[in-house]
């Protein structure tokens, strides 16, 4: 069987025979990259569209929000690790086809759509055109919340499906390197789907890592020179995963968002209680 380099990613990891991908989810089955999630469903709520989070689309609507495992990031905060950091082996999961799913969606009374969440959809591409394909015809709407590391033929195929984006920007360059991630790809997806469906952003504000004031400020500079109305969400962290530092305090979230607003009219925090 022939070895084969996955294309789903920046991360191009080269599979041998039966050999799965850094993100747990992709694998080389026959010669062929395959998504070996498809269909594998760890969670399923209806979520208020707002818990995306989603600010200015439909707001007050609910949303049917599924997810799988895997991740092609390493992030040591994530809040979803049971699922995002595990594989088909130790993952417990039910196997929900397209045509289940678009029937779940469709009989789900008050729903605006699908949301694909809580671990990365991007990496799941095929499964999320699958449902589309069988909902859209009912005006149902398909969002996305993702880290945004993909390479542009994955989102070629799948734009054509997408209503919303809720993309993660984890922090600077420095910082996706400790993920094992690329801020430079995360900002290529942004520029490339601002234009083609609703888009807001987020970044979780770890401190030390995420919560310095440069930073954020050339993050709204960028977004503001794609589109002002692009709506930034300012995160407050809580220690999770492998992380133990104190959480945001939030007066730093309060003074990032002053910053941010300099350029963007839609600046929002988030977690702070």
């Amino acid at each position: 069987m022939s070895d084969i380099v996955c294309d789903v990613c920046f991360h191009h990891c080269h599979l041998k025979e039966g050999q799965k991908g850094f993100c747990r989810a992709r694998e080389n089955r026959e010669g062929k990259n395959v998504c070996c999630n498809y269909g594998l469903i760890t969670s399923l709520a209806l979520d208020p569209i707002e818990k995306k989070p989603l600010k200015k689309f439909y707001p007050g609507s609910y949303i049917v929000s599924v997810g799988s495992f895997g991740c092609n990031l390493a992030c040591p905060f994530c809040q979803n690790a049971s699922i995002s950091m595990t594989d088909e082996v130790s993952a417990r999961y039910t196997c929900i086809s397209s045509d289940r799913m678009a029937e779940i969606v469709l009989n789900q009374e008050n729903n605006l759509g699908i949301a694909f969440t809580y671990n990365e959809p991007l990496i799941s591409y095929e499964y999320i055109m699958d449902v589309a394909e069988r909902i859209k015809p009912y005006g149902k709407k398909v969002v996305l919340v993702t880290n945004g590391t993909v390479e542009q033929n994955v989102l070629e195929k799948l734009m054509p499906y997408v209503d919303a984006m809720n993309i993660d920007w984890k922090g600077p360059k420095d910082f996706y390197t400790e993920l094992k991630g690329s801020e430079d790809v995360v900002k290529n997806t942004i520029a490339y789907v601002y234009d083609k469906c609703h888009l807001e952003v987020t970044t979780l504000v770890v401190p030390g890592k995420s919560d310095d004031v440069n930073f954020v400020e050339e993050e709204a500079e960028y977004l503001s020179s794609l589109d002002p109305s692009i709506v930034l969400h300012l995160s407050r962290y809580f220690p999770r995963y492998k992380y133990t530092e104190p959480a945001t305090d939030p007066d730093v979230i309060y003074r990032l968002q002053k910053t941010a607003q300099k350029y963007l009219s839609d600046v929002y925090t988030g977690n702070i209680w």
